[in-house]
C-alpha cells in the first residue's frame, strides 16, 4: 500500500476514536475528567497538512487543549517559555534585572519592573480570584479546561520530546507549566492596553517622603503625550478587516478579509491550527501563542477578524492625599488607607530586590504613563489607574462563542453574553450574506457627562485629546457607575457599543467607528469610544477608497479580496508624489539644501519619482526613495502645513489632499532622503524587494509592502539598517491573514497566510516556509473540510497522550 494511503487509513482510524462522541448531542459528548477510562490521560489525534499546520481533534476541551498545548510547544517552545518566564516574575533571575522583555506581554522595559509587577498579580491571587468568578462574569467550564489541557500538552511536549531551538536548547528556564501560568499568560494579554501600560509607572510609585520629587508636565503637554501614547496608530499592533454583505458579492453570500497587523518576533505571534471536536467544535484560523482558544478564524458558516479599537480601556482617578499621611487619601473628606503590596525579585548575580506597590480602591498608585506622561506622587496628590479588564478573564468565552457560531447574530450573541474582548473590534460575515461590526470592548465607564462634571485640570485637557479621562478622585459621586445589562460594575454595557450591520461593507483600520461604511457614519457614542467628524489616517481613507470601489463593482469572489491584500497601493503616494516630482523638477540647478544646510544635487531624483508606480510591491523602483522622503516630511513639517487643502468632516476620505511643497522642511526632507541612499550605495530607482527584505537561515527574502504613513493596506514595519542594506527586517506588519467565502457548498472557500511562518525554531521546515509564500504573493488553500485534510500530499498524523 502507497504511503500517502496508509496515512490517510491512519487518519481515519484516528478519528473513529471519536464517532461514538460525534453521534451524542453536544452536552453529552463532553467527556469529565472524573469519568475517564481507569489510568488513560489526556490524549488527541494531530493531523499535520501543507506548510505544518495542524488539525487537532479531541473529544472534549480538555483533550482539545491538550493537543493545542502540545502543538503549539512543538513549533514555538523557546518563545512560549520565554513568556512564561515573564508571567511567573522569573525574568531577573534568568536573564539579569537590566535585561528588557520583548515586549509582548506588557510595556515594561526592564526585567525587573516587568518582574515586580507580575509577582505582585501572583502575591495577590488575582487571576486565582477571577478563575472562581462563576460562568459568565468568569471563564466557562470549557474554558478552564482547555486551559488545564493546553497545560498537560506543553508539559507532554517537553517531557517526550528533545528541543532543537538554539533559542534555549539546554535552558534551565523552560520548565513545565500550571493552569494558572497560562491563565495569567491570558490575564497580560487583557490588560496591555491598561495596566500593562502603566507597569514602569505603577512599580516605580513611591511615597514622596522616600524619594525626589519628579517635575510634572502642564495640561497642554500631558494632553499631547497621551494622545501619542493612546494613538491606535505607529503602534506595533493594528490591523484591517473588512466584511462584504451578499449584495456586493458574486453568490449573495458573506465575504470576509482579515488583515491583522502583529509584531513579527516574540509573544505576540499568531499561530495556525484547526481545533475540531466532532459534533460539537470546528474551527480553523490563527490563536495568540498561549491562547487556548481561536483568536480569529472560520468556521463552516461564519468568519471573523478583529482590528485593534480605538477605545481608551484605562482611566485615571487623581487622588487628594490626607494631609497627615501621603499613603492615605480622601473620598468625601473621610480617609482610606492605601494597601501595600510588598514583593520580593531573586536577581541573577546579586542581591533580591524587595518593593512595594500602593493599590486604592480605584487600583493601583502610578506615577507614569510611559516616558512622556510623568504622573508626579507629591504630598498633595497621586494617581491611581483603573484598569476593568484587569477583572476580566472572559475573552476566551467570546472567542469560543465565535467559534460556535453559525451566523453574524450569533457573533453578537456571544459578545452580549461574554463581554470579553478588552482591546478589539469585531468585523464578520456569514454563509448567509450578512455583515457585521462591533466596538464591543470592555471599557471603564466614562460617559461624556461624567467626564464634564467630574474631569480634573489636567483631564480637562487629555479627555478630549485622547480619550483618557482624569476623573476626581476624592468624590464618590465621580465613580464610574454601572450599567444593567453589564457583566462588571464600572463598565459599559453592550447596548452602549458602535454596532453596524448588512451594510454592503464595513471596514475598519484602526480609526474609530465613525467611517466604518463610509454613507452610514456611526455617530452617538461617547468620546472613549474614539472620535466622530476628525481626521482618518491615511490607510484608513486607502481602505475605504478601495474597499467602496469593490463593493460598488459588485459580484465579487474571494479572488477579489486576494487581490486587494497584494495591491500595495500607497495612497500617500497618489495623492503627493506627482507634485512633488514637479516641484523638485523646479529647484534651481536641481539642488535642495538639507537640513545641515549642506547642498544636494536631487535632480536624479525627479524622474524617479515620476515614474514610480505609486505602489510598494517588491519590483517597484523608486518606492525606497519616496518612503524615506516621506517618513521624514511627516515628521517634521506640522500637519496644518504639509496639506494646502484642510480636512472636511464633509469630505473626509478625500481630505486634506495636495501637498504643499513649499511648506519649510519639504525640500530638506527629499535632499536628506537622496543623501541618505546614495551614502548607503542604495541607488535612487532600486527595487523595493532589493533592500526590504528579511533573512532566515541565511537567505534574503523579500518583502512587499509599506509603513503606516504610506497607508499601505499591506502593512509592513520594517527596521533601517543602511549599513546592512537599507529594511533587513520586519518588526511588526501583517500577520495571519485570511480570506474567507462561500460558495454554495459544504466547505468554505478559504485563503490563508502567516506571514512570518509557523515555527520560531530555525531547525523546522516551517521556519520561513509561508514567509517565501507571503513575497511571493502566494497563498495557502484552507484544508477545512475533512475530504480536503485526507488528500493533502503533505498529510502526517500523530495520536499524542500524556505519559503517567
Amino acid at each position: 500500500m502507497p504511503l500517502r494511503n496508509r496515512l490517510r487509513l491512519v487518519a481515519v482510524s484516528g478519528l473513529a476514536l471519536f464517532t461514538a462522541a460525534a453521534s451524542l448531542p453536544p452536552a453529552a459528548a463532553r467527556t469529565s475528567p472524573e469519568h475517564r477510562p481507569s489510568g488513560g490521560g489526556l490524549s488527541a489525534v494531530i493531523r499535520y497538512t501543507e506548510y505544518g499546520i495542524p488539525h487537532v481533534v479531541a473529544k472534549d476541551y480538555a483533550d482539545l487543549g491538550f493537543g493545542n498545548g502540545w502543538a503549539q510547544a512543538a513549533d514555538q517552545l523557546c518563545v512560549l517559555a520565554d513568556g512564561f518566564v515573564t508571567v511567573r516574575g522569573e525574568r531577573s533571575a534568568y536573564f539579569g534585572q537590566d535585561a528588557a522583555p520583548d515586549g509582548s506581554l506588557s510595556s515594561a522595559t526592564k526585567n525587573l519592573s516587568s518582574d515586580l509587577y507580575f509577582r505582585g498579580v501572583r502575591a495577590s491571587g488575582t487571576v486565582e480570584k477571577l478563575l472562581k468568578v462563576p460562568a459568565p462574569a468568569g471563564p466557562s467550564h470549557d474554558v478552564k479546561e482547555t486551559m488545564r489541557g493546553w497545560a498537560a500538552g506543553y508539559n507532554a511536549w517537553i517531557k517526550q520530546n528533545r528541543i532543537t531551538d538554539p533559542a534555549c536548547r539546554g535552558a534551565s528556564w523552560v520548565r513545565p507549566v500550571t493552569t494558572l501560568d497560562v491563565a495569567v499568560r491570558g490575564f497580560a494579554i487583557s490588560v496591555l492596553g491598561g495596566q500593562g501600560r502603566g507597569i514602569e509607572g505603577i512599580t516605580a510609585a513611591r511615597p514622596p517622603s522616600s524619594v525626589p520629587a519628579v517635575p510634572g508636565v502642564s495640561p497642554e503637554e500631558a494632553a499631547g503625550a497621551a494622545r501619542r501614547l493612546l494613538s491606535t496608530q505607529n503602534a506595533d499592533m493594528g490591523s484591517n478587516a473588512v466584511a462584504f454583505n451578499g449584495s456586493t458579492t458574486a453568490g449573495g453570500r458573506g465575504l470576509l478579509i482579515g488583515n491583522p497587523h502583529y509584531p513579527w518576533q516574540g509573544g505576540r505571534r499568531f499561530w495556525q491550527s484547526q481545533q475540531t471536536i466532532p459534533g460539537e467544535l470546528d474551527v480553523a484560523g490563527g490563536s495568540l501563542l498561549g491562547s487556548t482558544t481561536m483568536s480569529i478564524g472560520h468556521n463552516r458558516n461564519i468568519a471573523w477578524s478583529h482590528t485593534v479599537a480605538t477605545g481608551v480601556t484605562l482611566n485615571l482617578h487623581q487622588l487628594t492625599l490626607d494631609p497627615a499621611d501621603p499613603t492615605a487619601y480622601l473620598v468625601d473628606g473621610r480617609s482610606e488607607r492605601m494597601t501595600k503590596r510588598t514583593v520580593t525579585v531573586p536577581v541573577k548575580g546579586a542581591a533580591p530586590v524587595t518593593r512595594s506597590q500602593w493599590w486604592t480602591r480605584y487600583g493601583p498608585v502610578v506615577t507614569s504613563l510611559g516616558a512622556g506622561l510623568p504622573l508626579p506622587w507629591t504630598a498633595t496628590t497621586a494617581y491611581a489607574l483603573n484598569d476593568p479588564n484587569a477583572s476580566n478573564l472572559r475573552a476566551s468565552d467570546t472567542s469560543l462563542g465565535f467559534s460556535r457560531a453559525r451566523s453574524t447574530a450569533d457573533i453578537e450573541s456571544a459578545l452580549r453574553r461574554t463581554q470579553g474582548l478588552p482591546w478589539v473590534n469585531t468585523v464578520a460575515a456569514d454563509s448567509r450574506g450578512h455583515s457585521f461590526f462591533s466596538q464591543s470592548q470592555v471599557l471603564p465607564r466614562i460617559t461624556d457627562d461624567l467626564a464634564q462634571r467630574c474631569s480634573t485640570a489636567l483631564g480637562k485637557a487629555t479627555y478630549p485629546s485622547s480619550g483618557l479621562a482624569v476623573l476626581d478622585g476624592s468624590r464618590s459621586e465621580c465613580a464610574l457607575g454601572s450599567d444593567p445589562d453589564a457583566l462588571q460594575p464600572g463598565i459599559f454595557g453592550p447596548g452602549r457599543m458602535p454596532v453596524l450591520k448588512d451594510t454592503p461593507y464595513v471596514e475598519n483600520s484602526n480609526d474609530s467607528a465613525w467611517l466604518t461604511h463610509a454613507q452610514t457614519p456611526l455617530t452617538g457614542y461617547e468620546r472613549v469610544f474614539g472620535t466622530i467628524g476628525t481626521p482618518r489616517s491615511m490607510r484608513t481613507r486607502g481602505a475605504i477608497e478601495d474597499v467602496s470601489a469593490m463593493a460598488e463593482k459588485g459580484r465579487l469572489t474571494v479572488g477579489d479580496l486576494q487581490l486587494q491584500q497584494f495591491a500595495n497601493r500607497a495612497p500617500a503616494g497618489d495623492m503627493t508624489a506627482g507634485d512633488l516630482a514637479r516641484a523638485c523638477s523646479a529647484l534651481p540647478g536641481g539642488t535642495a539644501s538639507g537640513t545641515d544646510g549642506s547642498p544636494v544635487d536631487v535632480s536624479a531624483a525627479c524622474g524617479v519619482l515620476k515614474g514610480w508606480d505609486r505602489t510598494m510591491d517588491t519590483a517597484s523602483a523608486g518606492a525606497l526613495l519616496f518612503d524615506r522622503f516621506w517618513r521624514r516630511a511627516t515628521a517634521t513639517v506640522p500637519a496644518d502645513k504639509l496639506w494646502k487643502v484642510p480636512f472636511s468632516a464633509a469630505d473626509p476620505v478625500r481630505t486634506p489632499n495636495t501637498l504643499n511643497t513649499s511648506a519649510p522642511g519639504i525640500a530638506a526632507a527629499l535632499a536628506d532622503s537622496v543623501a541618505e541612499l546614495r551614502a548607503a550605495g542604495i541607488a535612487l530607482d532600486a527595487p523595493v524587494g532589493s533592500h526590504q527584505f528579511v533573512v532566515r537561515n541565511g537567505k534574503r527574502i523579500p518583502v512587499g509592502g509599506g509603513t503606516e504613513s504610506l497607508g499601505v493596506w499591506n502593512k509592513t514595519e520594517p527596521v533601517w539598517n543602511a549599513a546592512g542594506g537599507g529594511y533587513t527586517e520586519v518588526s511588526a506588519g501583517s500577520s495571519y491573514i485570511q480570506v474567507v467565502g462561500w460558495d454554495g457548498g459544504p466547505c468554505p472557500v478559504a485563503r490563508t497566510l502567516l506571514t512570518y511562518s509557523q515555527s520560531s525554531n530555525p531547525a523546522s521546515p516551517h521556519y520561513s516556509d509561508q514567509t517565501r509564500l507571503y513575497s511571493g504573493e502566494r497563498w495557502v488553500t484552507s484544508r477545512f473540510c475533512e475530504k480536503d485534510i485526507a488528500r493533502s500530499p503533505a498529510l502526517r498524523v500523530v495520536r499524542v497522550h500524556e505519559r503517567r
